[in-house]
């Protein structure tokens, strides 16, 4: 039901549209059909204005309703990559190599992936968590990775 609802809203729009298409050809035809200008002017005010407003409301309504239809499929879209990343991550969970398992490595130290001090950095490079214990980078201060039973300096 929501589903029908939703397109009536694409075609109502259009049928808006052709409503206020016609509506400015009736005012056209009105205001052709006497030869007196200030004659002219009420249907030029009735048949223009009323048609490019019910012309204007058409399409405001197809352009909504093609951003509602837009909007569902990018849901959708994100929703199926969400499900993938989590099989991902639970396969790669039961292995050891989820993204919590990685750090970026500075010259001197290493972040968290979320971490933002080290993006400035062009020597700052993402390596396994496991890369890191045996070397001699010093954890950050700020955003805390994990230390390997090493005391971290606060």
């Amino acid at each position: 039901m929501q589903n029908n609802l939703g397109r009536l809203g694409g075609q109502l729009g259009v049928l808006l549209c052709l409503l206020g298409f016609l509506v400015i050809f009736f005012g056209w035809n009105g205001a052709a059909s006497t030869d007196y200008v200030p004659a002219q002017f009420p249907f030029l005010i009735s048949g223009g204005i009323v048609g490019t407003a019910v012309v204007i409301i058409g399409a405001a309504m197809i352009l909504v309703q093609n951003f509602r239809t837009d909007m569902a499929r990018l849901e959708a879209a994100v929703e199926r990559v969400a499900l993938a990343i989590e099989r991902q991550g639970a396969d790669a969970g039961a292995v050891g190599a989820g993204i919590d398992s990685y750090v970026v490595a500075g010259s001197e130290s290493y972040h968290r992936v979320e971490c933002s001090l080290p993006e400035a950095r062009a020597e700052a490079h993402l390596v396994p968590l496991t890369d890191v214990a045996g070397s001699p980078l010093q954890p950050c201060r700020v955003c805390l990775p994990p230390t390997f039973g090493r005391l971290a300096t606060h």
